[in-house]
């Protein structure tokens, strides 16, 4: 009987995995999504609270009618006051097991039928003891984000069919704040933003000198930098602005006429990477660098991209990260190839297949994947790029692209928005069996494809390879064999499904090499046999490089590397660990020119930027040069590319400053402030250092400092450096002694004017041991 039961329960879950779940549209229930926001919002204040009023438009899109509506909300929001069509309402909260969120559970006073529309107002307070990227309440300083769950939806981005996406009005009373859209006449103190397209509502508060574009490209394009910004940091927002612009023509050209809506580039120093509706946070250290990096680019052409997808045509459904995030990823790729050339895509490529191969095996269909899948953003958007390039090859550019373009434009006035299974329909009306089935695979199964090729055998007048494809749907491929004297030869081929072919070139030379799909079309579980005689594909042979490099076998990585850039010499990252093996094994002539040649990338790599000037830096020590090593160095430090380069950069600047006799900037307003700040520390009392640390910041670091109360604590400030009007870096040395136990090394404090004041904002670094 339990053998019964047991075959039972195995036979129902394999049939609810086989059967694609039921859309919105076929539900024999209620099924609610937000058609509109109306927000108003206090600004924040010194009790932390964020006290609001959010009035939801709210469409039954299931086919039942509904006499309860579930609204998600941050589990800290307290709500007071629910009002239903201007009457009031009752309500019950309780804990959302999806994403930690809170689940409002608003009784209707009459059942809504399907497809029509209820109005609900709900008045909270959302509290704020701890700073995050998502939201923050900071003097001057505040942010809320959407994936903060700060106002009420339906829907969040943890459900199958996706966050609630709708036109908004938000209005901020009390404080200037940027968001999307168009900004409307604001009463004497606050601001209120309009936003027609598709979108989530957010806001940020702060302090900002505007650049604007000024060409007809760039019209309505500005970039937001920092209260201080100097003319480096105006010129490279120029650049980023043009950068747009361009972004923006070339959509308009495969999607259609751009949405009216303003594009705005953010200087932010936390929440980087968010995008909605035409509004991009960037790192402020963006605006710092030399010139554009790859990053960047590739944000700055998605944000674009989304005006189209996502913005201007709702996305809905299940899948819906395939087409917002995947699809828009592989045209915004497409952009960077026609901006930067062919090695910079194929760069980009690169780093997708890397960042997929992470999760390949483990990932789920993409079609049912939402955030709470631990591998939804490495799939989703890395392995949807491919699957849109698979399409895009099958169909051919035009017709694949003038598909994208009707479905979008029909779907822009239509709040049930475009749905990846949509997209399908018609690419498999134009496609056939063929692409059907190709889809089928790649967006309703995991990953199962390898390809496998072996030595090519000589055969009568030919020399021909082995294939081997084990994935369910069958592959044409290009396979390309290599002769010692470096000729090249290509043929195309279809190896079955579970199965083998065979890839024949009419050549008496004996080629050395033979490769399947060098174009990587396909996603795989493995790329490492796409090759004969089997060696490491560029992106095996970047991790073992940077492996061997830890471990100071710099011969091997200088080994490895040449490798890989004689195969993809795009490959930025690759050419920076050549340049610094070289360095490391005293070839600076090498070195110095590997370095140049990484910075002279039409698109480097943040950490590219940031390595290749402080190897230059480093040269240029060796070689008695101080001022332009420290100016090297602080080129590093500007590019803040990641925790290594930048503390390497800090301090090869300091130690050049000092070899040049150059006394490294320090700010007294500092140095007393630090001086106050040990003396706080030393006392151990929590409120004394509380009042030297901005609201809401570092709260563990001060748990720590008054759990441990530690017996001594000196900083000595080696250097400041003013991040903008009001922020300033400050590199200092500190020693410590807790229970007994003797520690010292470096730092870098982040400080923050708030009344005149410094305060603590923030540690970068924290190298004490």
């Amino acid at each position: 009987m339990k053998l019964i039961a047991t075959f039972f329960l195995f036979c129902l879950s394999a049939l609810l995995w086989a059967t694609p779940p039921v859309s919105a549209q076929d539900e024999p229930r209620a099924a609610w999504q937000v058609t509109r926001f109306d927000i108003t919002v206090d600004a924040p204040g010194v009790d932390r609270d964020l006290k609001a009023n959010s009035r939801l438009t709210i469409r039954n899109v299931g086919k039942g009618a509904g006499t309860i509506l579930s609204l998600r909300l941050n589990p800290k929001a307290e709500v007071k006051e629910i009002n239903v069509n201007g009457a009031a309402a009752t309500f019950r909260s309780s804990p959302e097991p999806r994403g930690n969120l809170q689940r409002v559970s608003v009784n209707l006073p009459s059942p809504v039928a399907s497809n029509a529309t209820v109005e609900v107002s709900i008045s909270y307070r959302l509290s704020i003891p701890e700073n995050s990227g998502l939201a923050a309440i900071a003097p001057g300083n505040s942010q809320f984000l959407p994936l903060s769950s700060w106002y009420p939806a339906a829907n969040t981005q943890f459900s199958l069919r996706g966050p609630d996406t709708a036109p908004f009005s938000l209005k901020v009373n009390g404080a200037s704040v940027v968001s999307s859209g168009t900004q409307a006449k604001s009463p004497a103190s606050g601001s209120q933003y309009d936003q027609p397209l598709s979108a989530q509502p957010f806001f940020l508060e702060g302090q900002w000198e505007t650049v604007d574009g000024a060409a007809a490209e760039t019209r309505s394009i500005s970039a937001f930098l920092p209260k201080g910004a100097n003319a480096d940091e105006r010129k490279q927002a120029e650049a980023i602005i043009a950068l747009a612009g361009a972004a923006r023509t070339y959509f308009s050209t495969l999607l259609g006429p751009a949405p009216d809506a303003p594009v705005r580039l953010i200087a932010v120093a936390r929440g980087a990477g968010f995008t909605d509706a035409g509004t991009l946070l960037l790192d402020a250290a963006a605006f710092r660098r030399a010139k554009i990096d790859s990053a960047t680019a590739l944000l700055v052409a998605e944000a674009v991209g989304h005006l189209w997808i996502g913005g201007k045509t709702p996305i809905r459904g299940e899948g819906l990260g395939v087409v917002r995030e995947g699809l828009t990823r592989y045209l915004a790729t497409l952009f960077l190839e026609k901006q930067f050339g062919r090695e910079t895509a194929e760069a980009e490529r690169l780093r997708e297949r890397i960042a997929y191969a992470g999760v390949s095996k483990r990932d789920a269909p993409l079609y049912i994947t939402t955030p709470l899948d631990a591998t939804y953003y490495e799939s989703v958007t890395n392995k949807g790029a491919m699957v849109w390039r698979l399409a895009d090859r099958a169909l051919g550019r035009d017709a694949f692209v003038a598909i994208l373009r009707s479905l979008l434009q029909a779907k822009a006035t239509d709040d049930s928005g475009l749905t990846l299974a949509a997209i399908r329909q018609a690419l498999n009306e134009r496609g056939g069996a063929g692409l059907k089935t190709l889809l089928d695979q790649e967006l309703e199964q995991t990953t199962d494809m390898d390809l496998l090729v072996g030595l090519p055998q000589q055969r009568g007048g030919q020399w021909v390879a082995a294939l081997r494809n084990t994935g369910s749907v069958s592959a044409t491929v290009t396979v390309q064999a290599t002769s010692a004297s470096g000729q090249r030869l290509s043929v195309e081929t279809t190896i079955p499904a579970r199965g083998f072919g065979e890839a024949a070139f009419s050549t008496t030379a004996q080629p050395v090499r033979v490769e399947v799909d060098p174009e990587k079309l396909y996603p795989q579980l493995d790329y490492s046999n796409d090759v004969a005689p089997r060696t490491r594909l560029s992106e095996e042979a970047l991790a073992e490089a940077a492996t061997l490099f830890a471990q100071q076998s710099f011969a091997r990585v200088e080994t490895i590397t040449r490798e890989v850039l004689t195969l993809a010499p795009g490959i930025t990252e690759a050419r920076v660990l050549l340049a610094r093996s070289l360095l490391a094994q005293n070839k600076l002539d090498e070195a110095l020119k590997e370095f140049q040649a990484a910075l002279d990338t039409p698109a480097p790599a943040p950490s590219t930027l940031a390595w290749a000037n402080v190897g230059l830096g480093e040269i240029s020590l060796r070689k008695g040069q101080a001022a332009e090593a420290a100016r090297r160095f602080n080129d590093a430090v500007r590019a803040d590319a990641e925790y290594a380069s930048t503390l390497a950069a800090r301090a090869g600047r300091i130690k050049a400053e000092a070899a040049a006799n150059a006394a490294p900037p320090v700010d007294e307003s500092a140095r007393t402030f630090i001086a106050q700040f040990d003396q706080a520390v030393k006392g151990g009392r929590k409120t004394e250092i509380e009042a030297l640390i901005v609201p809401g910041e570092l709260t563990t670091f001060v748990k720590g400092i008054i759990g441990s109360q530690p017996e001594l604590w000196t900083t000595r400030v080696l250097r400041t450096e003013q991040l903008d009007a009001n922020r300033m870096a400050v590199d200092v040395s500190i020693n410590t002694r807790e229970l007994g136990r003797d520690q010292s090394g470096t730092a870098v404090l982040v400080l923050s004017r708030i009344n005149n004041s410094w305060k603590l904002a923030g540690i970068e670094f924290f190298e004490v041991r």
